[in-house]
């Protein structure tokens, strides 16, 4: 039997049955990802595998570089085709690592190709796997996998131009930006953080001279964001911020990175205290979800970050004190009426619980789920760690109302992630169901299977979805 197969990850009968009846066939809503929208703009053909399939993967770059392969054939200036190969020679080596599970789906998916990925077979799976692409283009995978709507991650500083141009061309996956004003907080490195602003300023239309200038730049970025058809926001943080600040202190904060000088640890930490709950505020308003991905300990490797640049897979998990901030943050909106819908992401596992329970403080019987502890994510989107998730949101909350999996990728080929998780799902609630833990009800469990899939996210976000 080939690895990848019909009943790939589904242990029991109960199992298979909830996959194939109630989850195989359900739409995707991909609501956070890095999808470049230049690309789908565009309906782009790659090149070749490579292109498709390695190109920004710091997924696959990690695992390359602890195989012992150099940076030319992950990041640099090796041809296509060596990069491959140097990844065909790494798979084997990802036994029980997600990345030979999702390699193998993806090229079974894809390509009809069940062969493993290893150097013998290589060669013929680049000819097999570049003949295909010759005849793909972005839309078509966007089709073949259906994907009802995407939301790229965006800039405040983006011009949106490349959503424009998509929603012009008919493609019936709607794409819609997701606002990530991240660089908005970055005082502590004025020159980046200057040039960000001037950009800022230029797509707002307005000069950026002082802070109450850059609120009504970010404001008028936030409302041409809505205007096309962004219904989310996103913030990549250590951990949320909700430090006493007034208008006075996060406007002397403003104008020193101004002059260049970056303010104190503890000023920024205030600014940025400052305008996350202005952005929570205006998302309120506009009836928008916050998305919070907290505890990521980013860019650990400086050697490298100078030579490759960020997002290249520097990153680790942090251990960062989460639960009293995130409180203190969540309370200062909801105690004005101004919580929006939120999800809370973490990347460490030891924060499961208080995440988990975090959501349940808030929640005002406004919206089914309007708190949720966000699907598993970075260095937990595996089985493990997608389990971990399943059961402390179980254990805490109400899975039933949970919006599910997303991508988070850059890639293109990755949606064979949605028919992962859901396998891990239906295969968890199979085991339940074989134990005599939850009941034998196929049209019970399996209604929860449907919507965690589909249902509750399109209801949730409220995205204008194709007919």
């Amino acid at each position: 039997m080939t690895l990848i197969h019909d009943d790939f990850l589904l242990h029991s009968a109960p199992a298979r049955e909830l996959y194939h009846r109630f989850a195989e066939d359900q739409p995707i809503i991909d609501y956070h990802c890095h999808l470049p929208p230049e690309l789908i703009a565009s309906n782009h053909r790659f090149g070749d595998l490579a292109e498709a399939w390695l190109a920004g993967d710091h997924y696959k770059w990690r695992a390359m570089r602890a195989n012992g392969v150099a940076e030319r054939f992950c990041t640099g200036d090796a041809p296509p085709r060596e990069k491959f190969l140097a990844w065909a020679g790494t798979v084997p080596h990802t036994l029980r690592n997600p990345l030979y599970h999702w390699t193998h789906l993806e090229l079974k998916r894809h390509f009809g190709i069940s062969a493993l990925l290893d150097a013998d077979s290589a060669g013929r799976i680049w000819t097999r796997a570049n003949a295909k692409l010759a005849d793909l283009r972005v839309h078509d995978l966007l089709a073949r996998f259906n994907v009802a709507a995407i939301c790229t991650t965006d800039d405040p500083a983006d011009s949106l131009e490349h959503h424009a141009r998509i929603r012009a061309s008919g493609l019936r996956t709607r794409v819609y930006p997701a606002f990530r004003p991240d660089r908005a907080l970055a005082i502590g490195q004025p020159a980046a953080f200057n040039a960000w602003v001037d950009r800022l300023g230029a797509a707002a239309g307005v000069p950026v001279r002082g802070f109450d200038d850059l609120l009504g730049a970010l404001k008028k970025r936030h409302d041409d964001f809505h205007a096309a058809g962004c219904r989310l926001s996103d913030h990549g943080l250590d951990t949320a911020l909700s430090e006493p600040c007034t208008r006075a202190q996060a406007a002397a904060a403003f104008a020193s990175a101004r002059r260049g000088r970056a303010p104190s640890p503890a000023d920024q930490a205030r600014y940025g205290s400052f305008l996350m709950l202005e952005f929570g505020r205006w998302d309120a308003a506009r009836g928008w979800t916050k998305q919070l991905h907290l505890g990521a300990l980013r860019d650990t490797n400086r050697r490298l970050l100078r030579t490759l640049g960020p997002n290249t897979g520097l990153d680790s998990i942090g251990d960062f004190p989460q639960a009293r901030a995130l409180a203190g943050y969540l309370d200062a909106l909801d105690a004005t009426g101004e919580l929006p819908r939120t999800i809370l992401y973490n990347v460490n596992p030891a924060d499961n619980y208080v995440f988990g329970s975090m959501t349940g403080n808030y929640q005002d019987g406004s919206v089914p789920g309007k708190l949720q502890f966000g699907s598993s994510w970075w260095f937990l989107d595996q089985k493990e760690g997608i389990e971990w998730q399943i059961n402390a949101l179980s254990n805490l909350g109400l899975l039933s109302r949970f919006v599910g999996m997303l991508t988070d990728s850059r890639c293109f080929l990755s949606y064979p992630r949605h028919e992962y998780f859901r396998r891990v799902l239906c295969n968890l609630l199979g085991a339940d169901m074989v134990r005599g833990e939850i009941p034998r009800d196929m049209e019970l469990v399996g209604g929860m299977v449907r919507d965690i899939c589909f249902n509750n996210a399109r209801d949730y976000f409220r995205l204008a979805l194709p007919r």
